[in-house]
């Protein structure tokens, strides 16, 4: 994945996955492989990371308006992480 800018209407980025969770390790690999280029390239954007114990891995986009969308990422690899994460945002087009 090639890092974007994302339209003007996604707001804010919020992650949220377990620390030591099998079930979050793709989102985990994906964040710490990704996070650094998507911040650089739009490095307005809040993109918020947050661990906690027995959390669900998922990634939440806040749009303007307020609309927000959610998507579950347990259980995936850190490739289908991305393939969801592009399909979230591609919705703020």
């Amino acid at each position: 994945m090639t890092a974007r800018a994302f339209s003007k209407s996604l707001k804010e980025l919020r992650v949220h996955f377990s620390q030591g969770s099998p079930a979050s390790r793709g989102l985990r690999d994906f964040i710490v492989g990704k996070y650094p280029e998507l911040k650089k390239v739009n490095p307005g954007l809040p993109i918020l990371i947050r661990e906690a114990n027995g959390v669900e891995s998922r990634i939440i986009a806040r749009f303007d308006q307020g609309r927000e969308r959610k998507v579950v990422v347990d259980n995936l690899n850190a490739s289908d992480v991305e393939q969801k994460f592009n399909a979230l945002v591609s919705e703020s087009q």
